[in-house]
């Protein structure tokens, strides 16, 4: 049985999937998981392979009470140093099981749902350094 987060997880790399083949992008693999580590979505655009993290929020921003300003939380914040040490070596596992030498670079895809317009914000963040 799905949690809540999984299930708004799901609905974002399938968000993500539909955006990234809209530009171009084919996609090679989806949740490749390992023991030490998951990339959610492998793409392929050209000759390049595209690692890409998906970070889903499933409510808008909103006025904190105690300070009175926009909580300006943002799903990429999510994405923690150990949280990119084990995506590297997901990312390097794939690349060595892999037969020829590729170019290939790590993206991250934010998704905003709202659940009452069934609407998604898409933003896609590139080439990020680990």
């Amino acid at each position: 049985m799905k949690t809540e987060k999984r299930k708004i997880g799901d609905v974002g790399e399938n968000v993500a999937c539909r955006f990234l083949m809209k530009r171009g992008f084919g996609i090679v693999e989806r949740n490749y998981l390992r023991k030490w580590g998951e990339i959610d979505i492998i793409s392929r655009k050209g000759h390049k392979l595209h690692f890409v993290e998906v970070k889903t929020v499933s409510k808008p921003p909103h006025v904190s009470c105690e300070t009175g300003m926009l909580d300006q939380h943002r799903p990429e914040d999510n994405i923690h140093p150990w949280k990119l040490k084990r995506l590297s070596r997901v990312i390097q596992t794939y690349l060595m099981g892999v037969s020829c030498e590729t170019d290939w670079q790590f993206d991250v895809v934010t998704v905003y749902l709202n659940h009452r317009t069934r609407l998604a914000r898409v933003e896609y963040l590139e080439d990020i350094i680990l």
